[in-house]
């Protein structure tokens, strides 16, 4: 690139005018990096997420920020040191290379100080794993709820009044029974299923995940949670919510966020008017249960809209959904109505819950 616009040169071997040139350049460079590193944070350091809605959320950020400081550091040092030996001892004919073949104390200090860094990164990072993922479901207050990938939905069953979640099994899929779930099994009787995720603030919620055909993964941002979601076996993460979806959109950060996105979709919105078409909707915040593993064609499309509710809420919420052994019921009485010419039938679906519909149709 240093030719253009010059007679090429192909000789191979570099001379000193070149060598000074790639010194120069190095330094060039490092300044690149620093500058657009800066310019990086102000101009998108607004897109960081903003506070946990969870309670080892704290506990994870604080993990990440010091791993960031740490790396910021040692690039800074490094960075600098690299490009400067390299414009230092930048090749000249007149010198010879000196040649060591060998410098204990140097390799002991640059070995150590890096293991008893990462150690401590380490350390600490599975004293924070331990806390997150430890959970005595039989001494500890929890509600046990599954999550059920597959492409390109998801589904969550809680566990009813009996916090157990029933048997389940691809075998037993058969119309609204779209998870499986052995309707034999006394634990099954008071399980629910719906597509939109309610829970309550201050509560601890264990999830249950499986999936019913590739690896997914339940990536739920805001609450700082991530978990595989693996056929054929049962994963498991817990946390406790700390802010309701009303008190999350109520935050400055979130208030400024959401303001700024509704202000560039009126500008396009006004664009599409202008043209004849449809303008785009206000943007509202929720949270949202996303798929973080690329599991098909519509991975991007797969995610799951999150509730949380105060505890009052949520319980006047889950008392309204009907069992599963209900909907299965109401599914049955509805295909036994006589379908003669002179009785048109009328189904009655009020029994059945709008997320049970909802997963009839996307079955068909």
């Amino acid at each position: 690139m240093t030719q253009v616009g010059q007679a090429a040169n192909n000789v191979q071997v570099a001379n000193d005018k070149d060598n000074n040139v790639q010194g120069y350049l190095m330094f060039g460079f490092l300044a690149f990096i620093y500058i657009f590193t800066i310019y990086g944070l102000f101009a998108w350091g607004h897109l960081v997420l903003d506070n946990p809605a969870s309670e080892h959320g704290k506990d994870v950020d604080r993990l990440m920020n010091i791993t960031w400081v740490l790396i910021f550091i040692v690039q800074a040092i490094t960075q600098v040191l690299l490009h400067y030996f390299a414009f230092k001892y930048r090749g000249n004919k007149d010198r010879k290379a000196l040649y060591f073949a060998d410098n204990d104390r140097l390799e002991f200090i640059w070995s150590v100080i890096p293991a008893v860094v990462l150690a401590g990164l380490i350390l600490y990072g599975l004293y924070a794993w331990t806390n997150i993922m430890f959970v005595n479901e039989k001494e500890e207050d929890v509600i046990v709820i599954e999550l059920y990938a597959k492409q390109f939905a998801w589904e969550a069953r809680y566990s009813g009044e009996d916090n157990v979640l029933g048997k389940a099994n691809v075998r037993y899929i058969e119309g609204v029974n779209t998870l499986g779930v052995d309707l034999a099994d006394p634990n099954a009787q008071d399980d629910k299923v719906v597509t939109e995720l309610h829970i309550p603030k201050g509560k601890k919620v264990l999830f249950k995940m499986r999936s019913q055909d590739v690896l997914h993964s339940a990536y739920m941002p805001h609450f700082r949670a991530q978990m595989n979601c693996v056929p054929g076996m049962v994963t498991q993460f817990a946390f406790t919510p700390t802010l309701t979806t009303e008190e999350y959109r109520a935050t400055k950060k979130m208030s400024e966020k959401v303001a700024n996105i509704n202000h560039e979709r009126a500008k396009r919105s006004a664009a599409l008017i202008a043209k004849g078409e449809s303008p785009l909707d206000p943007y509202t915040f929720d949270y949202l249960l996303l798929c973080n593993k690329i599991c098909g064609a519509s991975h991007y499309n797969m995610q799951m809209k999150i509730v949380v509710d105060t505890p009052e809420d949520y319980k006047k919420w889950l008392s309204e959904k009907p069992t599963l052994v209900e909907a299965v019921k109401a599914e049955k009485a509805s295909k036994e109505e006589p379908q003669g010419p002179s009785s048109p039938v009328t189904k009655d679906t009020s029994s059945v819950a709008v997320d049970t519909t909802k997963v009839v149709a996307a079955v068909k």
